[in-house]
Order: structure tokens, then C-alpha cells, then sequence
């Protein structure tokens, strides 16, 4: 694979997904990131594949609802964020507590 990385790339993939559900994922060789709010499978996948030198198999997205909170008396909202669940072929593997 070459790896023609454009700065396009980077605006894509926001951050690495790091919880317990993200964890117990990667052992089905599945990687979860959060994406920009307007990006498709198609960038996300491209995205991927160049920025980690790996092969995706799949692409499934979800969007999560942001939050009402109160703090310190004041009434506030989180904000939508989109997530990309990344499926990776067999013998490709992301460690995302490396970094790029």
C-alpha cells in the first residue's frame, strides 16, 4: 500500500475511542473513532486505510445524542458526536494507544 497521506485525511478522524465497550471491540478486530460530524464511510475508510497503513473491511456509523446537564446551576448541552466502528480484514491491527 502506499501511503499518500493528504492533510484531508487528519480532518476526518477526530479521536480514537477509549472505553471499556472500545476495548472488548478490538478483540473482534474492530476499532472505534470518532469522525467528524459530516464525513461518509467511504472518507472514513479511506481515512483509515491511509493514515494506518491497514485494510478495512467494513464501516458502520452512529451518531450520539448530546446530553442536557446542569453545572453549577446552569442548564447546558453536550454536543451530537458522530462515532465510525471500524472493521479491520484478518492479520491488520490498529493499536491506538501509540498514536500516529
Amino acid at each position: 500500500m502506499t501511503k499518500n497521506i493528504e492533510p484531508r485525511h487528519y480532518d476526518v478522524i477526530v479521536a480514537p475511542v477509549v472505553t471499556e465497550k472500545a476495548t472488548l471491540a478490538s478483540e473482534h478486530n474492530k476499532v472505534l473513532f470518532k469522525v467528524a460530524a459530516k464525513a461518509t464511510k467511504p472518507q472514513i475508510k479511506e481515512a483509515i486505510e491511509k493514515l494506518f497503513d491497514v485494510k478495512v473491511k467494513s464501516v458502520n456509523t452512529l451518531v450520539r445524542k448530546g446530553k442536557t446537564k446542569v453545572f453549577r446551576g446552569n442548564l447546558g448541552s453536550q454536543s451530537n458526536t458522530k462515532r465510525a466502528i471500524v472493521t479491520l480484514e484478518e492479520g491488520h491491527r490498529i493499536d491506538v494507544t501509540t498514536g500516529l
